[in-house]
């Protein structure tokens, strides 16, 4: 006899999270596969928007499933969506072959500080798949440069000209993949790389949330579209310091020290996760209870740097103060920065704009921030870092991914959808900066208006308790 108790049908909740997931990663798969950035970019970004919509139907069915059900649905389907990454070469991005360099130079016993890919000096390191000759040098994504004895060569690094910009962590990652590496399998080892990283990176957050939160939010990272397309197939770094710094959150919480060091190792993988200091120190009244955070992080980035010091040349900052400049940090009016901002203030204010929006910001989280939820204000900050600053890489977001899937605020998605949709977009059309202005003005938008819904969520539950008879006194109690 059944035992009316036992399920004997698979929860119609679960089938519906399962048959969206199925047909994401589909779709993931075909958008991977196609090859539309320069020739193509509507194209992509109608694939694009087929992903993201996807995406956030299986989110919201998932949250409805049971959480037993949820996390091996989480699991199975961040596999199944980290493995669309790998089934093309780097389609959006070249970075990953500058890393791939990197490697190659410091496992010759050169420090990657020291010298551009461009200069003679490394020419004995060069080969046909990053510095292909002939009639592969006439894809436009190549860059051409003068060959060991004047004669014209060509590579798929971007850049050549200029030294490395990453951090001394970065580049172990980079030396570890190359020692690891077998020969010939070029682009696959770092997308490999990323793929574990991203799913090390689900599994960190499915610890975190079991202790701390639901379950469930994982998804919104383990099926992001970000993950496959910048963390796996495009392979970028981003994805390490997103998983320092969950890591670094997770353990914060309970171990000062040893979050702070992983939180500066996480800074030393790309710089951007420094702007999660903020959020680690939520609420802390002490000196002491700073100073075992930042501390620890300071004496990680330092002891980082110390090695490559000690062996190069030049600085180890390599191209980060012209990176800078070339992304318009110090000239509102280029690439499209503090987008915003320009809209309703003059250019010559936004820089100082965003210091003083900024400052409010970190001061709020650091005196009202939740020492027991750190990513709930190191989610604030990054949010509003980036509306102000409109950044126009993709890659970025991984880092906001990662926060928005720790704290729960799904409505910080719309800005990683922005930072997407501006990069794809770059080559479509004659106003691409009228495009990055919109989609950071529709992010922000929905920012807003989440906002204010979940403020609006604790009042509307307490009307409808006194509503039915429930008393402030037993609401209390």
């Amino acid at each position: 006899m059944i035992n009316p108790r036992t399920p004997t049908a698979i929860n119609p909740r679960t089938l519906t999270a399962g048959t969206l997931l199925a047909a994401l990663t589909a779709v993931l798969a075909l958008t991977i596969r196609k090859d539309g950035y320069i020739a193509d970019p509507a194209g992509l970004c109608w694939w694009y928007a087929a992903c993201w919509v996807l995406f956030a139907a299986a989110v919201f069915a998932v949250r409805r499933t049971p959480v037993r059900h949820a996390v091996v649905l989480v699991l199975a389907g961040g596999v199944a969506v980290a493995a669309t990454g790998l089934l093309a070469p780097p389609r959006t991005s070249t970075d990953s072959y500058r890393y791939a360099w990197d490697g190659r130079v410091q496992a010759a016993g050169i420090s990657p500080y020291d010298h551009a890919p461009a200069d003679p000096a490394l020419a004995g390191l060069r080969d046909d798949w990053l510095f292909p000759t002939g009639a592969a040098c006439e894809l436009p994504e190549r860059v051409r440069i003068p060959g060991p004895t004047g004669e014209i060569h060509c590579t798929r690094l971007n850049r050549p000209q200029v030294h490395t910009i990453y951090p001394p962590v970065a580049e172990g990652y980079f030396l570890l993949v190359h020692a690891l590496s077998p020969d010939g399998v070029r682009h696959k080892a770092l997308q490999t790389g990323g793929a574990l990283l991203a799913l090390g990176t689900t599994a960190a957050l499915l610890l975190v949330l079991r202790r701390r939160g639901d379950p469930r939010h994982a998804a919104y990272w383990a099926w992001c579209p970000i993950v496959p397309i910048e963390a796996v197939n495009n392979a970028h770094a981003d994805v390490l310091g997103a998983l320092l710094t969950v890591v670094a959150l997770g353990v914060l919480v309970r171990r000062r020290v040893l979050g702070g060091a992983l939180l500066g190792a996480a800074i030393v993988t790309k710089l951007l996760p420094a702007v999660v200091l903020p959020g680690a120190l939520s609420g802390v009244r002490r000196v002491r209870d700073a100073a075992a955070v930042l501390l620890p992080a300071a004496a990680v980035v330092a002891l980082s740097y110390l090695p490559y010091v000690l062996v190069s040349d030049g600085s180890v900052f390599g191209f980060l103060g012209g990176y800078m400049e070339e992304e318009g940090y110090d000239d509102p009016s280029a690439r499209n920065r503090y987008a915003l901002l320009r809209l309703v203030l003059p250019d010559a204010w936004a820089p100082a704009a965003v210091l003083v929006v900024m400052l409010v910001v970190v001061v709020r989280v650091l005196w009202r921030g939740d020492p027991e939820r750190p990513w709930n204000g190191a989610l604030l900050v990054t949010g509003t870092a980036f509306l102000l600053l409109t950044p126009g890489y993709s890659w970025y977001a991984l880092l906001l991914v990662a926060l928005v899937a720790l704290d729960g605020r799904w409505e910080w998605l719309a800005v990683a959808v922005a930072g997407a949709a501006k990069y794809v977009g770059v080559y479509m059309g004659d106003r691409p900066d009228g495009l990055g202005t919109t989609v950071y003005a529709v992010a922000a938008g929905v920012v807003l208006a989440g906002c204010v819904l979940r403020r609006r969520a604790p009042r509307r539950r307490f009307d409808q308790q006194v509503g039915t008879g429930v008393t402030a006194q037993s609401i209390r109690s």
